[in-house]
């Protein structure tokens, strides 16, 4: 319908990179800062939630400069499926969430990656 705004497709999966790679960031950010508390908050070891944090962090540096974007997108899936399948087998949590976040907003982020996957994350990357 609107065949001149093809031009801003590497523009547009530009910024969701960045959007999803400020998210994950903030996330692991989180996970690194307090990792006793957040271990205990999502009901995982501490020792496994540095090493969540650590992914996140470098899965979101590599979406968002573009370096080995897929390998990171592939990563930051799989922590997303993770997170899915504690919310609904573990914690029993909607598609929408009745006191917490449903796991909607993980699958959000599933579906980001897997277009950074398919696409390579545009042209606007470090490494091609």
């Amino acid at each position: 319908m609107f065949p001149q705004l093809l031009r801003f497709t590497d523009l547009g999966l530009l910024l969701l990179r960045l959007m999803a790679g400020i998210v994950f960031f903030a996330s692991g950010w989180g996970h690194l800062k307090d990792p006793a508390g957040r271990a205990q908050s999502i009901g995982q070891s501490k020792g496994f939630t540095i090493f969540l944090g650590i992914a996140e962090v470098a899965g979101s540096l590599g979406i968002v400069f573009g370096v080995f974007q897929q390998l990171a997108a592939i990563g930051l899936i799989l922590i997303m499926l993770g997170a899915i399948q504690k919310k609904i087998f573990v914690w029993h949590t909607g598609f929408w969430g009745e006191k917490a976040s449903g796991w909607h907003y993980d699958l959000v982020f599933a579906v980001m990656c897997l277009v950074i996957l398919f696409t390579d994350g545009g042209r606007y990357v470090l490494l091609k």
